[in-house]
């Protein structure tokens, strides 16, 4: 409740004092169940032939449409394991949820995984939280009101250089359909940078690159509720977001490049030739 009323004083005197946290409580929430879960025999089903859903994503799920149905009436709703075939951009406001990215860490065991609300509005998203139950990581973003890990207000890292920059990536769904472009692209940052890391949750690998932890990170194939949350936080820590031709970014585009901003531009030079356009 400390880090709610927290929230709730830094966006004092505007809707988002009880938007963000009401998305923060219903992430703490989705996270307790989740942690709860882990390590425990969960049901794990398969939605494609590496796509995995177990009993966590759809129990946290199912806590974080509740609560946010109750705390913001009216608003719908695009969330992965309910609304995965979804059409586009919502017309009005919508929040964009992950439930649990990293589904198929958490069913293996490897602690790398979170939950990832953003509330959409009039074309952008206004609020952003990101939570890591396994550390107790709470990272929120506001319009215009900063980004921020638990209490601490956060920035991007200062790294100048490609080559002294620890970048991140993912590997979509289809990999074993479609390996060539991916490992194409890897193998063109990889001499490039200090070190290249494939943890397997993109949202937290953006919350990552908005505290400084990583410098960069790229992947494509990605879905609205992977990446909502993690664009407000890393624009509003001073970094940068497009796709793989410096072209603007929103949730809905399927292919994205983040960075501290400083080394953007190398990075898509180097990405360019493997856009999807």
């Amino acid at each position: 409740m400390e880090r709610l009323r927290y929230i709730a004083e830094k966006c004092g005197g505007t809707a988002l004092a009880e938007i963000l946290p009401a998305a923060a409580g219903a992430a703490l929430e989705a996270g307790r169940l989740i942690k709860n879960l882990y390590g425990q025999a969960v049901r794990v089903d398969h939605k494609g032939v590496i796509d995995l859903v177990t009993d966590a994503d759809r129990a946290a799920e199912a806590a974080i449409l509740q609560i946010l149905a109750e705390k913001t009436p009216g608003v719908s709703f695009l969330a992965e394991e309910s609304a995965a075939d979804f059409q586009g951009m919502p017309a009005g406001p919508a929040w964009i949820i992950d439930p649990l990215d990293g589904t198929t860490n958490f069913a293996h065991g490897f602690p790398w995984f979170g939950v990832s609300i953003a509330y959409w509005q009039e074309g952008r998203c206004r609020a952003g939280v990101i939570y890591c139950p396994m550390l107790d990581e709470l990272f929120w973003a506001g319009e215009n009101r900063g980004a921020w890990l638990n209490h601490n207000a956060i920035r991007v890292s200062g790294v100048a250089l490609l080559e002294n920059s620890l970048l991140a990536t993912g590997f979509p769904y289809n990999v074993q359909q479609e390996p060539g472009p991916v490992l194409a692209a890897l193998g063109r940052l990889l001499p490039k940078a200090q070190g290249v890391r494939r943890a397997g949750a993109a949202a937290l690998d953006l919350a990552y690159v908005a505290c400084g932890r990583l410098d960069g990170f790229w992947e494509i194939n990605l879905k609205p509720w992977d990446t909502a949350a993690g664009q407000l936080l890393v624009t509003e820590a001073g970094g940068r977001l497009t796709d793989f031709r410096g072209r603007a970014y929103d949730p809905f585009v399927a292919e994205v490049v983040a960075s501290n901003s400083a080394i953007h531009q190398p990075l898509v030079q180097l990405l360019a030739d493997f856009s999807r356009g």
